[in-house]
């Protein structure tokens, strides 16, 4: 007998509809998120008949859930929550969510547009493996940037002198800096001589003299802070330089091992091919474009998977262009930081980016097309497993000749 399942993941707990092939209800039950409840859940579908012939939807392509399931054999098709929402008028007239009514509405749209959607297939563990890093990577990156700003607006509270000193409030010698330093009093005595040993300890580069780095630290403007507020963020400022220190040592190590991992991939060196890719930038792409050559069936699928191909909405005379909000919001940042990096060596992007701004393009808009033009070529070299060729690629050869 031909059965549909659908699984509304939760947090804690499960829902999971069974239906037959005319949308009847065979079973309906809700399972722990725990090692217990999720063999309930493999046993109580095997009753239903065999995994490779148990199609299964869910709302979401990847975590815990999704990985038991494909690992026992079920044939897991992601459906987009976007879909589950706008079909949830035809079964109520209230569009109000719950986890059982939307289960059933899974396994419905299994049956009834199940050959729209696209079975999940798994990606390799090196893939599984690169995306954690990546992703853990731009989380802690997040993490500093917020911390940065949140050390940069108390320093301007009570103290401004640290903010300009360096390059990067954020870099090493900036934070061993403020941690020596916290407060006006803690830094009232420092002269050239101690200012100068200073330096020399953590590696100053030289840019400066030690007259100028002392000249930007006095001409700061003075804190207004009494003794007791300014010793308090005083304290603040030396804990948040000490996440902050802790943070840039663990993403320089990430870092290291993610440009490691990338370069071992097949499909990373051919991202790492494409000009200005870098590593960690190419680390990215690769992480969410994967190994499974048929997730994306055209150019057009992958630019929208990356949010880089604009939506039109028409009806009647009526028509319009909008942003694209439903994509993976992780490669579309990846694409364009790489399309902005890549017109600054290559003369075919940077033709394709001024021609863009010529005809009234903000430089985002610009970069977004770029990026779009960029994944056509990125496409077919994943598709067909080869690293990029600017002499394989008419519109940039001729680029090059006519220079």
């Amino acid at each position: 007998m031909t059965i549909f399942v659908g699984l509304d993941w939760g947090g804690s707990s499960h829902a999971v509809c069974i239906i037959d092939a005319a949308g009847k209800i065979l079973d309906h039950f809700a399972v722990t998120h725990e090692r217990d409840g999720l063999a309930d859940l493999v046993a109580r579908l095997r009753r239903h008949g065999l995994p490779g012939d148990t199609p299964v939807a869910i709302e979401r392509p990847s975590g815990l859930l999704v990985d038991v399931l494909v690992e026992t054999g079920f044939v897991v098709t992601p459906v987009h929550p976007n879909v589950v929402k706008a079909c949830r008028p035809r079964y109520r007239a209230v569009a109000a969510k719950s986890d059982p009514g939307d289960a059933y509405i899974l396994a419905d749209i299994l049956r009834t547009d199940g050959h729209r959607l696209t079975q999940l297939r798994p990606q390799s563990d090196a893939i599984k493996a690169l995306r954690a890093l990546v992703r853990g990577r731009d989380d802690l990156v997040a993490s500093k940037v917020m911390f940065t700003n949140q050390l940069r607006a108390l320093l301007e509270s009570f103290w401004p002198g640290p903010i300009g000193l360096f390059a990067d409030i954020a870099s090493p010698i900036a934070l061993a800096f403020i941690r020596r330093y916290p407060t006006p009093e803690s830094a009232s005595r420092l002269g050239d001589k101690r200012m100068a040993a200073f330096l020399a300890q953590n590696k100053y580069c030289g840019r400066r003299s030690v007259a100028d780095v002392l000249g930007r630290l006095r001409s700061a403007p003075p804190g207004g802070a009494a003794e007791a507020e300014a010793d308090a963020k005083g304290e603040l400022v030396t804990a948040i330089a000490n996440v902050l220190e802790s943070l840039v040592s663990q993403i320089a190590k990430l870092s290291g091992r993610i440009e490691h991992a990338v370069a071992q991939l097949p499909e990373g060196r051919i991202v790492m091919s494409f000009p200005r890719a870098g590593k960690i930038c190419a680390a990215q792409i690769t992480a969410e474009l994967g190994d499974v050559r048929a997730r994306f069936q055209s150019e057009d699928h992958l630019a929208a998977e990356a949010g880089v191909a604009p939506v039109t909405y028409q009806s009647g005379r009526s028509r319009g262009v909008g942003w694209r909000w439903a994509c993976n919001k992780r490669l579309r940042t990846a694409v364009t930081c790489f399309a902005d990096n890549s017109r600054h060596a290559s003369p075919w992007a940077a033709n394709v980016y001024r021609k863009a701004r010529e005809r009234g393009c903000r430089h985002p808009h610009a970069v977004r097309i770029l990026a779009r033009a960029w994944l056509r070529i990125l496409w077919r070299t994943w598709h067909d497993a080869v690293p990029y060729d600017p002499q394989k690629h008419p519109a940039a050869r001729a680029i090059l000749i006519s220079g």
